[in-house]
Parts: structure tokens; C-alpha cells; sequence
């Protein structure tokens, strides 16, 4: 068996597969999914997921939107870079890069947990003009005080250790600690998004991936630039979230007062997978206000 997940194994039957295609981008080779019709919005999941994430999102939106839904860096079935560097930054550069060799500027952005703070890392680098940012459960916070280094020192022991990765990944074969890993999220999803996590974390390259952003996480300066935020940020908060506490959103909103917050009581971490009709009603009251859906533009 090999390190990463393998399209033929992993990826048999995997959401939304009929859209998926593979890209060489800069040095490395993407996988993305595409899909749809109308104004372009771009998806970016969260640490430890994949495009899985936007299994029943994105089929809700494809009808009005043209979908662009890639595996970040190290996750999924997109390659480890080379150079095994995923701090904010890199991942932001490379994810440009792969925007640049698909020829699109999206007119949206949705993102969830850390995606999010990708998403505006490249939104305040001028990567999306001003279309709007929506951030579900965003993890717009550094790690706490003192113990910040000390969290991405642990992790970033972690991924540079085989041991380690190997040994969270055989942990992984146990269903049950991957739903319990799941519900401590405050988020109650079904079956089958239970078993995609797990395959994902069975595989140490996909673990690798996880602890290497995580250990690499330093959002302090792409924080510090947020008042400059040219685009609309709407901040979706799962009341149940126990993996990026809602308070979270309420400070980001001290630094950027013009940022929309829409609560979702009842979610947790993973709402738009609890609840990805809701989700999709927020994108589209956002995409309506700004007149996105009379637009032309598409994938080339």
C-alpha cells in the first residue's frame, strides 16, 4: 500500500468524481474538481479533509455556479510540494498558481476552518479582486499565548517523524475513534462522510499533509493586515463548533466591522457538511447582493 491516497483505491467511488481531473501546477500535480455553470466560486477545505468535504455543497450550488473545488497541498490526492513547505503563505502561493494555470478568477470564495484563512491571505494579495469571501467556521485565531510554539513545535515534530504519522494512521483503521475524532468537532455528519475521513487518515501521506500545515500555521501577520480587507467578509458560525470557538468570529469582527456574521444554531465544526442546504442559502444571498448571478463568467 502506498503513503498517499490512490485514485483507484481510495478515490474508487469518490464524491462527485465525474468532476474531478488532475493538474500540473508549478512543481507539483493538483487534484481538482470542477463542475457547473455561472459565476466561478472557489472552495477550499480545511486541514485533515479534501474535497469530500464539499460532497453535498457542491452539487446543491452547481445548478447557478461554476464549482472549483481543489485538495490543498499534501491532502487528499493532491501531491505532497516537493519542498514539503505549507505555511499560510506557501499554500496561498501554490493555490495561485493553480488559479492561474485553470485561467480563472473566481468571483466568490468559500472556505472553511483554516481554508479560510488561506482564502484571505490571497484575497489581501490582490488574488480575487473583490469578490467576496464567505468563511465557514474559519480558524481566523493564532494558537494560544504562550503555548502557540509549543503546538506547532509538537506538530511539526510529528510530521517530520515516520513513526509518528505511520502510528496515527494505523489508529485511523479503528472506525470508531475516527467518528469520535468527528463528533469532537461538535458536529453530528452521516456514515459516509464518517468512512471518507477515514480513508484519507488511514494513509500516512494524507496525515503527513494535516500535521505539516498545522505545524506550519502562523496566521499572526495575515491577521494583522485584515483591516485592510477590501473584499466582504460574511462568517459563518456553527453554535456547536468545539473545534474553532464562535467567539472567534466576534473578534475578527472587532478588527473588520464591516464583516456579516450568520450564525447556525444547532452545527458544529463541519456545519456545511451537517447542513449544506443552509450553507448554499448563505452563498446565494451572498452571490445576489452583489449581483454575481448575471455574470459571464467561466472555466476555460
Amino acid at each position: 500500500m502506498g503513503e498517499r491516497p490512490e485514485w483507484d483505491v481510495e478515490g474508487r467511488d469518490w464524491p462527485n468524481r465525474e468532476a474531478s481531473r488532475f493538474v500540473m501546477a508549478g512543481d507539483m500535480r493538483w487534484h481538482v474538481q470542477v463542475a457547473g455553470e455561472g459565476p466561478v466560486v472557489l472552495m477550499l477545505h480545511g486541514a485533515g479533509a479534501a474535497t469530500h468535504s464539499w460532497r453535498d455543497l457542491m452539487p446543491a450550488l452547481t445548478e447557478r455556479f461554476t464549482v472549483v473545488a481543489p485538495d490543498l497541498p499534501g491532502h487528499g490526492f493532491t501531491a505532497m510540494p516537493p519542498d514539503n513547505r505549507l505555511s499560510l503563505w506557501d499554500m496561498a502561493r501554490r493555490t495561485a498558481q493553480l488559479l492561474e494555470v485553470l485561467q480563472l478568477r473566481p468571483a466568490a470564495v468559500v472556505a472553511h476552518s483554516a481554508g479560510a484563512a488561506i482564502a484571505l491571505r490571497m484575497s489581501l494579495d490582490g488574488r480575487f479582486g473583490e469578490a467576496p469571501v464567505v468563511a465557514i467556521n474559519g480558524a481566523l485565531q493564532p494558537f494560544a499565548g504562550a503555548v502557540a510554539p509549543l503546538f506547532r513545535g509538537l506538530a511539526m515534530g510529528l510530521f517530520v517523524n515516520p513513526l509518528a504519522v505511520h502510528l496515527f494512521a494505523q489508529a485511523a483503521r479503528d472506525p470508531g475513534r475516527v467518528a469520535r475524532l468527528i463528533r469532537g468537532t461538535g458536529s453530528v455528519i452521516d456514515d459516509r462522510g464518517v468512512e471518507l475521513y477515514g480513508r484519507l487518515l488511514r494513509k500516512p501521506g494524507h496525515v503527513a499533509g494535516t500535521l505539516g500545515m498545522m505545524g506550519s500555521w502562523n496566521i499572526s501577520d495575515m491577521l494583522g493586515s485584515l483591516p485592510g480587507l477590501q473584499a466582504e467578509l460574511t462568517l459563518v458560525v456553527g453554535s456547536r463548533d468545539q473545534a474553532v470557538p464562535p467567539s472567534v468570529a466576534d473578534e475578527v469582527r472587532a478588527s473588520l466591522p464591516t464583516a456579516r456574521l450568520v450564525a447556525l444554531s444547532g452545527l458544529g465544526h463541519l456545519a456545511h457538511e451537517e447542513r449544506p442546504d443552509l450553507v448554499a442559502a448563505v452563498i446565494e444571498d451572498v452571490a445576489d447582493r452583489h449581483g454575481l448571478l448575471t455574470g459571464t463568467e467561466r472555466v476555460g
